[in-house]
């Protein structure tokens, strides 16, 4: 057994309490032991914190993370010790139907077991004494050592900083998935982003990898505006001030955007995204929503125009390809995450790092070990 210092939720609404915890040093037959050396604060583990989603206690938070593996077990081929990763928190069993045909996010038992916080057997690898500590998404990346399936832990090239790959795990993949593989975005074509946090800027990014001419973005903040002009839009409407759906008309002579992609979780903002769309225009839900949460959408508009309204996941990514890619982007100039980093922390100022994401200040806020 080893020792692992985290950050631990124990009840909705009450502040994470550093612990120190227990997990075996010798990792199951397709299992890694990750040392972890980075972990973004996200918009997911504050909607747990706060009690917007149902979730566990005692339970490790955290899900966007970036590590050194420490160990390997007996069936892994792939990975070995010292190699830098990133984690997934969509492991892939690698047997089910979405996985065999290339989409892991849906993957069938992870998705039966990581939105449990547990491992594909059913049961966590972290301890607190003789109780049992559950893991958020299966990853827990608000401890310095975490425990994750083989599938799970995807390797990057050693010159990366782990603490911008730690965003590749989420936000970025997130965002930049949305647009070229869920919406599939083609060149030359008109884009609304609306919501310019951590999945909303990079939402942006990746409309311009993919050649977007024109990509507005909305927030009611003029701060995350200016952020969204510094990752490449080429205009801005903040939404306080103005009707969204009037000023995306007149900003495209009337016509509506092609694609329109929500990175909020509101059904208001889904809405005028969807209203936002020219005729055969896409809109595309990244953000998170609440469980229950109802939309309104006039279904003679949806067929006599043409509309498409569909989800995004984790951007329809496959982690073993998009990580490394992204982070060869990063790399080459081409997709920024220096910017993204707006705060380094140890691990025992993440009840600050929350109040401060409240507060809407910053893009991420990144845990160092």
């Amino acid at each position: 057994m080893i020792n692992v210092k985290a950050a631990v939720f124990v009840g909705p609404e009450l502040p994470l309490e550093i612990r120190e915890l227990q997990i075996d040093s010798e990792p199951g037959p397709n299992e890694v032991l990750v040392r972890i050396a980075a972990s973004g604060v996200c918009h997911s583990d504050l909607h747990a914190l706060d009690g917007e989603w149902a979730t566990p206690a005692p339970l490790v938070l955290g899900h966007e993370g970036a590590g050194v593996v420490v160990a390997v077990g007996s069936e892994v081929d792939d990975l070995e010790v010292d190699d830098h990763v990133i984690l997934s928190w969509t492991p892939s069993c690698q047997k089910c139907e979405f996985c065999v045909s290339g989409r892991p996010v849906l993957c069938q038992l992870a998705n039966e077991t990581a939105y449990q916080h547990v491992f594909f057997d059913g049961r966590p690898r972290l301890r607190d004494g003789d109780q049992g500590v559950k893991s958020f998404l299966a990853v827990g990346s608000f401890g310095d050592h975490a425990m994750v399936p083989a599938s799970a832990a995807i390797k990057i090239r050693k010159d990366a900083p782990l603490a911008q790959a730690a965003l590749v795990g989420c936000a970025v993949t997130t965002g930049i998935g949305a647009v070229v593989n869920t919406a599939r975005v083609e060149p030359g074509s008109t884009v609304l982003v609306v919501g310019c946090g951590g999945v909303g800027l990079n939402v942006v990014q990746g409309a311009r990898l993919a050649g977007a001419r024109q990509i507005i973005v909305a927030d009611v903040s003029e701060e995350k505006l200016e952020l969204g002009r510094r990752f490449g839009a080429t205009h801005t409407v903040n939404s306080r001030e103005v009707d969204l759906v009037s000023a995306v008309h007149e900003l495209t002579d009337g016509r509506g955007v092609d694609y329109a992609f929500e990175a909020i979780g509101l059904p208001v903002t889904i809405e005028a995204c969807y209203e936002a769309t020219s005729r055969g225009g896409t809109t595309v839900v990244v953000g998170q929503v609440a469980d229950g949460v109802k939309i309104s959408i006039d279904p003679f508009v949806m067929s006599d125009q043409e509309k498409r309204l569909i989800g995004s996941n984790y951007g329809s990514s496959r982690q073993s390809i998009d990580f490394p890619r992204i982070i060869d982007l990063y790399l080459e100039g081409r997709v920024d995450l220096d910017s993204m980093v707006t705060a380094r922390i140890p691990l025992e100022g993440v009840n600050e790092a929350f109040d401060e994401m409240r507060s809407g200040r910053g893009i991420r806020t990144v845990i160092e070990y």
